[in-house]
């Protein structure tokens, strides 16, 4: 075989992002891994975002992931609070409803105005990193609790399980542009990265139609090398197409939607692509939208290689 297995995911309004069979690349002979590892690439640079299909990580493991995450979430909120987000150096825990403002922007009083034409984000989160930082400890709920060992007992699995994906995506990258498949390993070995669970209520149509321009996530780029998005069927994630309109990044079934962030662009000499994306009212229409669960993982690479 020596042609990569790819597809269209998405293909609308000039943006055109590839669905691509990723087993060709972890199990394909040398030529099928340099066309696929290629055809990642080409994605990255012309959307900033793929869809890969046969990544390696077991339906199980996700389902349960996102079963444990529906669970954390209907805790009540008093005990949610207790393990709220404290710090950005930490980055850890728990933020409610009505907290977030999710932007690029910078200046304070833009944001704020931002806050008033668009609304508070319309999600609750939990952020989990990398276990053993002795001055930043995962926020975990009651380890006397079953479900609350169950929980962190899932949530290390899938983060490592995340962090294997996201080296071999990088190795991809490497590939594709030439240089040896390893080149980014010491960069990514570390994990340091978060894990994102992220719960958008039920909410009816009316608050929408109040607010044209209310969202559930406002429009930024991610910040790290890149982000493994895993989504529910609800709908809602928005891609900006080169020609500035938004874009529907619609679920696929057994798929993980992989987007550049801004620390991969800046490696590339930017010839790699980190493009806005945001969360909006779901296309189907209802009096009432269901609640909506993904799960971001958050990449974060190493600033130098180990050893160094």
């Amino acid at each position: 075989m020596a042609e990569a297995a790819v597809s269209s995911a998405v293909s609308s309004k000039s943006l055109e992002i590839p669905l691509i069979d990723f087993s060709s690349f972890v199990s394909g002979d040398e030529l099928t891994r340099r066309t696929t590892a290629q055809a990642i690439l080409r994605g990255f640079q012309s959307a900033g975002f793929i869809y890969l299909r046969n990544h390696g990580i077991l339906r199980d493991h996700i389902r349960t992931t996102f079963v444990e995450s529906a669970k954390f979430f209907k805790r009540p909120q008093a005990v949610k609070e207790k393990l709220c987000w404290t710090t950005p150096e930490a980055n850890r825990g728990y933020s409610q409803p009505g907290r977030e403002k999710t932007t690029d922007l910078t200046d304070a009083a833009d944001i704020e105005a931002k806050r008033a034409e668009e609304g508070v984000d319309l999600k609750e989160s939990m952020e989990i990193g990398r276990e053993g930082e002795p001055d930043h400890p995962n926020q975990w709920p009651d380890q006397s609790d079953k479900d609350g060992k169950e929980f962190k007992k899932q949530m290390l699995s899938f983060h490592d399980t995340c962090k294997d994906l996201h080296i071999q995506v990088m190795s991809a990258i490497a590939v594709g542009l030439g240089l040896d498949e390893h080149f980014f390993d010491s960069f990514c070995d570390g994990g340091d990265n978060t894990l994102r669970l992220l719960h958008y209520p039920e909410v009816r149509h009316d608050v929408f139609l109040k607010n044209e321009n209310q969202v559930r996530a406002g429009a930024h780029t991610d910040y790290g090398s890149m982000t493994l998005l895993f989504q529910d069927n609800a709908g809602g994630l928005q891609v900006l197409s080169p020609s500035g309109d938004w874009v529907n990044a619609t679920p696929i079934e057994n798929t993980i939607v992989v987007n550049a962030a801004d620390l991969l662009a800046r490696w590339s000499n930017d010839t790699i692509k980190s493009t806005k994306h945001r969360v909006v009212e779901p296309p189907a229409r209802a009096d009432t939208h269901p609640a909506r669960y993904s799960i971001a993982y958050f990449c974060n690479p190493w600033a130098c290689r180990s050893g160094e």
